[in-house]
């Protein structure tokens, strides 16, 4: 891989040098509501230099750690298996070098492609999520591969106890009774519980993956994303929960759901950038906490 000619702020590394390694998947053929996020990585890797490197809320700067942005997969937009195939390919090989990956969406269901990889490499994963949406249909529409339904493949693979799910605030009858029955440890509409969950996750040291839908985020902070969801959390929530979650031993992460052009007015991008910002600043400091991978 060489470094891609635009890439997201200070993310210049080669992949030799570099801790962590960014790439975007532009997919978005399974979108249920407003298609659009396939244009994510993209607008985020552009909008990016409207940022500084550095981050007060962390007192760090981007500019001090190596980190690459390999750019976006030519995916298959008629056959999501066959992009999630790509995307699992692309993981495989960062975590192969002893990297971190952290991959743009591109809608949620992206993110199987990512965790087949890091449960391939680390079978004792657990996965921190936070979304809006419970994710864990069986099918939507007869599609057992749907942004509706990823969290569901994720179980299929990493079974009981091993799925945190936060913010959820949305979903089918069905899906709250498969995560009140056990099979996932669900907390509705806030993140309550996540420092108890981090705790517990550090104490073990255990893997995890963790995975952020931007729609958490309530419409009114971030309206550019194809299934809004009144009630969400504050950006500064988001943030303070990003810095949280990477107190625990994470080995791979995505960011997701940003559907650009659905905000004409840019507000959404740039949340979207500041996001990854913190959460690659925050991963700079969980690798150097678990002396990398």
């Amino acid at each position: 891989m060489g470094p891609n000619i635009e890439t997201f702020l200070g993310c210049d590394a080669t992949f030799e040098e570099a801790d962590i390694v960014l790439f975007g998947a532009p997919f978005d053929s399974t979108t249920s509501f407003r298609p659009g996020a396939r244009f994510g990585p993209s607008a985020m890797r552009h909008e990016s230099f409207g940022l500084e490197t550095y981050s007060p809320y962390q007192d760090a700067d981007l500019r001090d750690y190596a980190i690459m942005d390999s750019g976006d997969l030519e995916l298959c937009f008629g056959s999501p298996e066959m992009a999630l195939r790509d995307i699992q390919a692309r993981a495989e090989e960062i975590l192969d070098a002893g990297k971190l990956p952290l991959l743009l969406g591109g809608e949620h269901l992206v993110t199987l492609g990512a965790v087949r990889a890091a449960a391939q490499r680390y079978p004792d994963l657990h996965i921190l999520h936070f979304d809006a949406h419970a994710d864990l249909r069986e099918d939507y529409l007869g599609a057992k591969l749907s942004h509706a339904s990823v969290i569901r493949r994720c179980h299929d693979s990493l079974g009981d106890g091993r799925i945190h799910q936060f913010c959820i605030r949305s979903g089918d009858r069905e899906e709250f009774r498969f995560a009140q029955a056990g099979h996932t440890e669900m907390h509705p509409f806030s993140f309550d519980g996540l420092p108890e969950t981090v705790e517990t996750l550090q104490r073990d040291n255990v893997p995890v993956y963790l995975t952020i839908d931007l729609d958490c985020l309530d419409p009114s902070a971030f309206p550019g994303t194809g299934t809004p969801e009144a009630g969400g959390v504050s950006f500064p929530q988001l943030l303070d929960a990003i810095q949280t979650a990477c107190w625990a031993r994470i080995v791979a992460a995505d960011v997701n759901e940003l559907a650009p052009m659905l905000d004409p007015s840019g507000a959404s991008t740039a949340t979207a950038c500041k996001a990854v910002r913190e959460l690659l600043l925050a991963l700079c400091r969980s690798r150097k906490l678990y002396g990398g991978e």
